[in-house]
């Protein structure tokens, strides 16, 4: 007698693990292009004889070309499948990144960087569209994985760029030599396995798709948390300054702090989120959040600013991540759901900064900021029942 046939196991070696590394590569790439775009921002400043406000206009610029790119990238997707419309898009990086070395005025810088912000824009949200699909078939939380990724390569970047500037290299080769690096790993990428995986869903007969409230509540956590990043990147050095009156170089100790904690949490992400859950993650690390913005306001010292900004960072670490993934289960492509949090996000990274510098002129900066833990408190008591109520529209 015949036995009766078993169903296929699951096994590991089912998962899509080349697509995958091809992907964490794409992140990788991008946050080193960033990375290395973030330290030669001064001496482009200077080589142009730029103004604080020209250097401003241009930045808003970069600024404006994601915002804009970012709903239009979602459709990308459902039309060419998200591992195609990943490499074309991370094709499109990689020839607008040295672009600013060339400008020669303002306004050929404003136009690059328009051109660059798009580019970055358009495939941030596309590798994060990819990245959910790809949790979705993993069937267990990888996005933290992801994003960890993408902050390791920031830093290398950022180094990598700082090693070149030291050795004598001009602003244009500490453009294209990283391009050329970023190059190589886009390339290896795509012929590696950025391949569309599942049915390829049917792209919205406008370019555009409303949002349902479960993607809107999803994008303005998005939002808040990419505030509060925003606004310490921007404030923190400069509230330490003042509160400690002390050199810049100890004020930039909380950045640093923050920064690497939140690199550093994003390594053990996906053991957390699969340990303790989504809403656990976001309720807690929301609650750290809270709590670490008050020790720095309330008792600012080096100390205080070290651990309590890297309370932050551990806090907000894996947030985004998990709403990503949220946002992408909940529309019919990930691209799609992906693409409001992030462009929701990125605006909320755009309007902090100038928000606490409101605020301040105002109210005083240790005032302003307390901004942040008004936003931080929401993320900790509605993030949890947002990511758990996230389904397909």
């Amino acid at each position: 007698m015949k036995a009766l046939a078993q169903p296929p196991v699951s096994t590991p070696l089912m998962k899509p693990l080349k697509e995958r590394v091809a992907t964490l590569g794409v992140f990788l790439a991008n946050g080193f292009g960033i990375g290395a775009w973030a330290v030669e921002v001064p001496r482009i400043k200077e080589s142009l004889s730029l103004s604080d406000a020209s250097l401003g206009i241009a930045l808003f610029a970069f600024a404006l070309g994601a915002i804009v790119a970012m709903p239009l990238a979602g459709q990308l997707a459902p039309r060419f499948g998200s591992g195609r419309a990943t490499a074309l898009l991370g094709a499109a990086f990689v020839v607008a990144l040295p672009l600013p070395a060339f400008a020669p005025n303002l306004a050929t810088l404003c136009i690059v960087l328009l051109a660059l912000g798009a580019a970055n824009g358009a495939l941030d949200v596309s590798m994060n569209g990819h990245a959910s699909t790809i949790e979705t078939q993993w069937k267990s939380p990888i996005m933290s994985s992801f994003h960890a990724s993408w902050s390791a390569g920031g830093l290398l970047g950022a180094a990598t760029g700082a090693m070149l500037q030291k050795g004598g290299v001009g602003v244009m080769g500490g453009l294209v030599l990283p391009d050329l690096f970023i190059a190589v790993l886009m390339v290896a990428a795509a012929l590696l396995a950025l391949r569309d995986l599942g049915p390829r869903a049917t792209a919205s007969s406008n370019g555009f798709a409303l949002p349902n409230a479960g993607v809107m509540k999803l994008a303005m956590l998005a939002f808040l948390c990419m505030l509060v990043e925003g606004a310490v990147a921007d404030w923190s050095a400069v509230y330490l300054r003042s509160a400690l009156n002390e050199e810049a170089s100890v004020a930039a100790v909380g950045y640093s702090a923050f920064a690497f904690s939140m690199a550093a949490c994003r390594i053990v992400g996906d053991v957390s989120v699969r340990r303790f859950g989504s809403s656990k993650v976001i309720g807690f690390g929301g609650l750290l959040a809270v709590a670490g913005l008050a020790l720095v306001l309330s008792l600012p010292t080096v100390f205080t600013a070290c651990a309590g900004f890297a309370m932050v960072g551990v806090g907000l670490a894996n947030i985004v991540p998990v709403i990503f993934s949220a946002a992408g289960r909940s529309t019919s492509t990930p691209a799609i759901g992906v693409s409001m949090a992030a462009t929701a996000g990125y605006a909320g990274f755009l309007v902090g900064p100038p928000l606490i510098g409101l605020g301040a002129g105002l109210l005083g900066l240790r005032l302003a900021l307390c901004v942040l833990v008004v936003a931080t408190s929401i993320v900790c008591l509605l993030g949890g029942k947002a990511v758990r109520s996230a389904r397909l529209a």
